[in-house]
């Protein structure tokens, strides 16, 4: 050792350390029995070493405890009022043993960061300078002594208080890492696997329903089975089970929705354009009162429900939320009172249009006139009428959410002026990235953020990538940029399965929602919070405003609209009507 200590510093380019041999055991001096009371003189070394540094001017390194260079004097220390020579040579202000540095930056070897001391010293030895070294500034007038067995005794009782001290901070430690990881997994950007994102996704989906805004079974029971439940199995899996199994129109069953963690589904009582004018609303209560039957044949599974409350109890009980939407304004036959009655049977939101204009509002296909309707110039695209507003007013007052999926932008901007309420697009998708004229524009979008409303984002591959191809990552496209436009609180899903015919890859079926979610973590921008909204929440403030709106005109006194369309707008589609006026007797 003394002369691996003499070697050391002639490579320094120091003379021969001048009496630092001196402090240095023999190396089988650190090869005692570590439970022998031996073992402790290292503190003794250590201490020893640094005394002789501070008052040492060799510019050696000293077997790698540095030199005096490496020991300025304490911040905030106090000056001494003993003269200046019985301190450092090199005039610190401070007693000479409170100088106690931390000990010199290591040497490097092979990559690894190695103190001078570990490359010279036995393994035994190292352990115990190691514990010596991570014990912090200490007192040494206290702690260490080699001239009273009194001051052997407070080193080993200050040793074993650092080594508790440091065994707490150590256990703290792992504490605080084994609760902070799971938090810091709450927010942070993506995760590391896909089991570990779905782990994530059905605990959004627990605390939260998944609620789809438009959903067209319905339709296909009237199409496949006229409305029967003769040979309807809902409980099992429709792809296995003819008509279901042989169409590309069936994406729903309950095995599926159970799989796809569905909290709430908005059912649509849709009425083709061919019955307008003719038994539009025969066909709108039929469709309504299959949708009742439907939750009523499957109480373990499904309930009918009518409020936000009604949503996330059923959903907290295990079940799915049933709501009920009508997709066409022509359905309620240009009558409020008709509008009223779907209200009644648990009606929640209305589609103004379909695909083919009314006499009071504009479709997203139809220009005014091609249909024989009476409302401006021919080929220009119309909004809404008069009693076409007094329909949004009449909404509001009902509790009833507007639906503008399928309406022309001139519609979208006559409601959105109109209405006191929130309103929806039930299931479409964003015109930048598809321009379809049954997507949003960016200029309504901002218009759905002032509103309060949200854009349920449609996955029919028509209306996603304008063809009959997509994927999971294009309808996630679509989501981002309408959250980036219109905002992360104005945007929801609305697939629209069962009433398209083509589906993007990786949403084939109503099963398939999980996907989607994991996806968006992968992605990195999302937090668990703002899925839980796109999930569910925004719908669920979207409905308690219009339940609020309702509330507030109740207590208005504002009464039941009674406005009816003007028998010049119905001009050419009266001939199924019966338009006189009761006489007086």
């Amino acid at each position: 050792m003394p002369q691996q200590a003499a070697e050391f510093c002639k490579e320094a380019g120091a003379p021969r350390c001048c009496s630092a041999m001196d402090y240095l055991p023999r190396a089988h001096d650190f090869e005692t029995d570590s439970n022998s009371s031996s073992s402790w003189d290292l503190a003794e070394v250590e201490m020893d070493m640094r005394r002789h540094i501070q008052q040492c001017s060799c510019t050696c390194n000293h077997m790698g405890f540095g030199n005096y260079m490496d020991y300025p004097p304490p911040v905030g220390c106090l000056p001494d009022v003993a003269p200046l020579e019985e301190h450092h040579p090199h005039h610190h202000n401070c007693p000479v043993n409170e100088l106690l540095p931390p000990l010199p930056p290591p040497s490097r070897c092979n990559g690894r960061a190695v103190p001078v001391r570990e490359m010279l010293l036995p393994s035994s030895a190292q352990a115990s300078f190691g514990t010596i070294a991570s014990l912090g500034p200490l007192n040494v007038r206290e702690s260490f002594s080699s001239t009273s067995s009194k001051s052997d005794s407070k080193t080993l009782c200050g040793f074993r208080h650092w080594c508790l001290l440091l065994t707490a901070v150590l256990i703290a430690c792992a504490l605080g890492a084994g609760l902070g990881v799971p938090l810091v997994m709450r927010s942070v950007k993506g995760a590391s696997s896909g089991e570990q994102r779905m782990d994530i996704v059905r605990r959004i989906l627990k605390e939260t329903p998944l609620i789809d805004g438009h959903n067209d079974f319905p339709w296909n029971l009237r199409s496949f089975l006229h409305n029967s439940f003769k040979e309807l199995d809902f409980a099992s899996d429709l792809r296995n089970i003819a008509p279901w199994s042989n169409t590309n129109w069936s994406h729903t069953d309950l095995p599926r929705m159970r799989s796809g963690l569905m909290g709430a589904q908005f059912w649509s009582a849709y009425v083709p354009c061919g019955a307008r004018h003719l038994n539009a609303v025969q066909i709108a209560l039929e469709q309504i009162d299959v949708i009742k039957r439907l939750a009523d044949l499957y109480p373990s599974y499904l309930q009918l429900v009518t409020t936000a409350k009604e949503i996330e109890e059923v959903h907290r009980g295990g079940r799915i939320a049933s709501l009920i939407g009508v997709e066409g304004g022509h359905a309620m036959g240009n009558s409020l009172a008709v509008l009223r009655m779907f209200y009644d049977l648990g009606a929640r939101y209305l589609t103004l249009t379909h695909a083919c204009n009314t006499p009071w509002a504009g479709c997203s296909q139809s220009k005014t006139g091609d249909d024989g309707s009476n409302m401006g110039a021919p080929g220009e695209e119309f909004g809404l009428t008069e009693f076409g507003k007094a329909v949004v007013r009449e909404m509001n007052r009902l509790g009833m959410i507007v639906d503008l999926s399928h309406a022309s932008v001139k519609t979208m901007r006559d409601a959105l002026n109109a209405t006191q309420a929130p309103l929806i697009f039930s299931h479409s998708s964003a015109r930048a990235l598809c321009n379809s004229t049954r997507n949003v524009p960016d200029d309504v979008l901002k218009l759905v953020t002032s509103n309060g409303g949200i854009v349920m984002v449609s996955f029919y591959p028509l209306f996603v990538s304008c063809n009959d191809t997509a994927t999971i990552t294009n309808v996630a496209e679509h989501i981002n940029h309408i959250r980036a436009v219109a905002g992360v609180d104005h945007i929801g899903l609305g697939a629209g399965f069962d009433g398209i015919n083509y589906t993007p890859r990786g949403l084939e079926d109503v099963g398939s929602f999980p996907r989607l979610f994991s996806l968006l973590l992968e992605q990195g921008d999302w937090s668990e919070e703002q899925l839980a909204k796109l999930a569910g929440k925004n719908l669920l403030r979207v409905l308690r405003d219009v339940e609020k709106v309702q509330r507030q005109q109740k207590l208005l006194g504002i009464r039941p609209g009674e406005e009816f369309v003007p028998p010049e707008e119905l001009q050419g589609h009266t001939d199924c009507m019966y338009l006189s006026a009761p006489t007086s007797s």
